[in-house]
């Protein structure tokens, strides 16, 4: 009954984790192990399933302990596919953790093993995580730096062409393969990373690819990523009027999609768009947009920054007064979530309002108009 058992549960928690609950599905791999199994092979499954689980579940320090049981007991039994499964599970996980360099050292082991197997789909997977891991150590060193694209330090820079190079390792293999899914994925990496290495025009070479992909596919999400990514990179080359019908399409797949988030996002890059054309009416349309979903989603610092881009245009428009009125809303948001930046900026802001409209320090403006309160 000793193996039937362990198997037993080993299914149910299979059968569990491919329904999408990977609590339940860890509870009974868990209790696999407990019973036991004299089938290492059978052991290494279950050991591999539990590390999927727990980093489903996001327990990544649970998930990293599994992986390398899995790796142990693949090299004890001379499992060598087992074993490239086991450090290519152990390298994302890794990465996740920000444990960088030793993830790297993982999934190299992962591709040196799927070629050494003739093994191309799990070479190819490999190739595609080591680029993961590159973009993601890219992604984190630049993220203390507050630098538009293509203004990175050396070791960024170096970090993400090394991305860039494993993403083009893979495209062209899953190419060969014909795996039209896996190409749209390299095509979006590819195209994040040449626009943070400041090649906007290669960018858009490689969103335009994904988009293709995307609609193959009916991926709206894909789809939706790619439209915003092109206009982001349209924005870099001053060709804002190809950025605003991006954002547009972006806008239309995100109400589709019924993302608020989303949408929210689009509308602001709009109304930065049509600042940036000195169409102030139209910015100030989406700014709006902008606002009042922010509201909806409790997002006071969203709500903070659309206050402070429509202070922004109406002054553009020369309409003080409603300037005036998403400055002060911008001052008491900023207060609440006490951004000190943001507060002083209303603060100035506010000051210089109130003398162009001939207002003391003290007066309160109480004509003031109110038009979208």
């Amino acid at each position: 009954r000793m193996e039937a058992s362990c198997l037993e549960l080993a299914l149910e928690g299979e059968r569990l984790c491919k329904a999408g609950d990977f609590k339940a599905g860890a509870a009974f791999f868990e209790a696999a192990v407990q019973v036991g199994t004299e089938d290492l092979k059978t052991l290494s499954a279950i050991y591999s399933q539990l590390g999927n689980a727990y980093f489903y579940l996001k327990e990544y320090s649970k998930a990293l302990e599994y992986h390398k049981h899995d790796l142990t007991l693949a090299r004890t039994i001379g499992d060598r596919i087992g074993e490239a499964k086991a450090s290519g599970n152990l390298g994302n996980t890794l990465k996740i953790l920000g444990q960088f360099d030793e993830a790297v050292v993982c999934c190299q082991r992962h591709l040196d093993i799927s070629q050494e197997q003739g093994d191309k789909v799990g070479e190819a997977r490999a190739l595609y995580n080591i680029g993961n891991v590159y973009h993601a150590k890219g992604k984190h060193l630049s993220w203390n730096m507050a630098q538009d694209p293509g203004f990175l330090p050396q070791e960024v820079k170096e970090t993400l062409q090394k991305a860039s190079e494993y993403y083009e390792r893979n495209l062209s293999l899953v190419k060969e393969l014909g795996d039209r899914a896996a190409q749209g994925r390299a095509y979006g990496n590819l195209g994040n990373t040449q626009y943070l290495l400041g090649n906007f025009s290669e960018a858009i070479a490689f969103h335009k690819e994904r988009l293709a992909i995307a609609k193959e596919f009916g991926d709206k999400a894909a789809e939706r990523r790619a439209y915003s990514n092109l206009g982001n990179a349209h924005i870099f080359l001053g060709r804002f009027d190809i950025s605003a019908e991006y954002y547009k399409k972006t806008l239309q797949l995100s109400r589709q999609l019924k993302d608020q988030a989303v949408e929210a996002q689009a509308c602001y890059s709009l109304g930065n768009t049509y600042t940036l054309l000195q169409d102030y009416e139209r910015a100030i349309e989406y700014h709006l947009k902008h606002l009042v979903i922010a509201q909806e989603l409790g997002d006071r610092v969203g709500e903070g920054r659309a206050c402070w881009s429509l202070g922004n245009a109406y002054v553009s428009l020369g309409s003080h007064e409603q300037a005036l009125h998403f400055a002060r809303k911008h001052l008491e948001i900023s207060q609440e979530i006490g951004d000190r930046n943001g507060e002083l900026t209303a603060q100035v802001n506010m000051a210089q309002l109130k003398s162009a409209l001939g207002l003391g320090p003290g007066d309160e403006d109480v004509g003031m108009a109110h038009p979208h309160s």
